[in-house]
């Protein structure tokens, strides 16, 4: 199996697999129709349980087209303009040959004797964002394999620099501090929040929530009020946690009110943008990141609104020496006298992919404004989609978007909260099951409400007012099998 290896003596094995993978890829994508095949996972386990994979079938062929019926044929499809479900993209051209390039090479972005260029484009690529947001000449930081990961490592170095302020007795041992410690965040903050607390070992009751305005933005009223109360209670506040982005909303809390609030009390301020981040290449929306500058840390993710594939995020903070925080010294790996730079010393992992090369080979290929004018195209279809939404007799609309995701549900006339509560979570379903478009489920205020999330650029006005004549044929559909269910009892 040697032959298998990519090496210099099977490049042309390697040149007749990729392309033998990628046609098989546009093959299968020239025949898509719709973003998924509606398939529940009853029907899809069978495929997969019948692979014996102790028996390989010795041949590349042969592998694609089982591929195909154990995965391809079920896959959900991110490019089809009618998957309008979650915060998942079309990817970039240049950063899906980057991945050819980065899976290829295998480097492993943790010391130079494994990277070596990747390193400094590393590097590179976090001082320019750094410099996009504005955070200063202090500043670094590393990419990361999402979101979750960058509040996590945000957080452990919140925890760190919490510590050494709260304990005056620096004997004092960190579980003692730890109790004490809390981070606060709105309502409407990613659940990430509290899944880093408790991997901090602050547990998920350490998350202090704040309360939010009709367009669900952090109060800094609220926000004032509670700090107050922390501190009264002779606790710790280790951090707020703004949100540029709001997963469901697309809401951006008041950064400006929210760092001076921070500066005013001593706290740590971590911006959450993994989803705003992308506003950062926009020449027409950049002001709504107004303050982001002043964050002690940041989160962004390039595998939302800079579409890139998954996984490239990063974690950005102000003063460098803030990651001494996530610093461990190995000899075999990075020893203290070691004269090479390297990135294991920034980052929670070891081993990690050079995901930097697909935002580098994207921002060279076709640039930053041409990323923020995609981003800006569906902020545009979401303020359009509002309008449609707001004149309809038969849904309702949340709030006016921010970015780029409505909440919405249909309610009629007449409809009450708790049936309404019934037929919009079937209406996700069956319009699920058709394959012929993808919505998102959320709950407002207890209450079961639907969502579009726009992030592609090929997606029209035409195919969400589509989608919403979808909602509103199956929506009718279930109430008339309920008044028939009714008038027969």
């Amino acid at each position: 199996m040697r032959d298998q290896l990519f090496t210099t003596a099977t490049l042309d094995t390697y040149r007749a697999g990729v392309e033998r993978g990628v046609s098989a890829l546009l093959d299968h994508v020239g025949q898509v129709r719709g973003p998924f095949s509606g398939a529940l996972p009853h029907e899809v386990a069978p495929r997969v349980d019948a692979v014996d994979l102790d028996r390989p079938l010795g041949d590349l062929d042969e592998a694609l087209a089982e591929v195909r019926t154990t995965y391809l044929d079920d896959a959900v499809w991110f490019h089809e303009p009618r998957y309008l479900a979650h915060l998942n993209c079309p990817v970039l051209i240049p950063a899906l040959v980057a991945e050819v390039l980065v899976s290829s090479v295998n480097s492993s972005l943790d010391t130079w004797d494994q990277s070596a260029g990747g390193t400094l484009i590393e590097r590179r690529l976090v001082e320019w964002t750094a410099e996009r947001i504005g955070l200063g000449a202090d500043a670094d930081g590393v990419f990361t394999s999402g979101g979750t990961q960058s509040n996590l490592q945000a957080l452990l170095m919140a925890r760190g620099h919490a510590y050494l302020d709260a304990a005056v007795d620096l004997t004092t041992p960190l579980a003692d501090v730890v109790s004490r410690l809390r981070v606060l965040t709105s309502r409407d903050g990613h659940f990430s929040v509290q899944k880093a607390a408790t991997v901090l070992g602050l547990g998920a009751e350490a998350v202090v929530v704040v309360e939010t305005d009709a367009q669900h933005r952090m109060r800094p009223d609220a926000l004032e009020a509670e700090l107050a109360r922390v501190r009264g209670a002779g606790l710790v506040p280790m951090a707020v946690v703004a949100t540029a982005g709001t997963t469901d909303f697309g809401a951006i809390d008041p950064l400006p009110a929210i760092a001076d609030l921070c500066e005013q009390h001593g706290v740590w301020l971590h911006v959450d943008g993994a989803y705003g981040g992308g506003l950062l290449a926009s020449r027409r929306r950049r002001h709504l990141l107004t303050g982001i500058e002043r964050a002690d840390s940041v989160t962004i993710d390039f595998h939302k609104t800079w579409f890139q594939p998954v996984s490239a995020s990063a974690v950005l903070v102000r003063d460098r020496a803030s990651l001494r925080h996530v610093t461990y010294h190995a000899d075999y790996l990075n020893p203290r006298s070691a004269a090479l730079p390297n990135q294991v010393d920034k980052s929670l992992q070891t081993t990690r992919r050079f995901d930097a090369l697909k935002l580098w080979l994207t921002l060279r290929t076709v640039g930053a404004d041409a990323v923020g004018a995609l981003f800006d195209d569906v902020m545009d279809l979401a303020h359009r989609s509002y309008d449609l939404l707001r004149d309809a007799p038969d849904l309702e609309v949340a709030v006016r978007p921010t970015l780029s995701t409505l909440v919405f549900r249909y309610r009629p006339d007449g409809l009450d909260e708790p049936t309404a509560d019934d037929v919009n979570p079937e209406i996700r379903r069956r319009l699920s099951r058709s394959g012929a478009a993808v919505v998102a489920g959320t709950r407002v205020d207890g209450r079961a409400w639907l969502k579009l999330t726009l992030l592609n650029p090929h997606t029209s006005l035409d195919d969400v007012a589509a989608v919403l004549a979808l909602v509103r044929e199956i929506g009718d559909d279930l109430l008339d099998d309920l008044r028939v269910r009714e008038e027969t009892c």
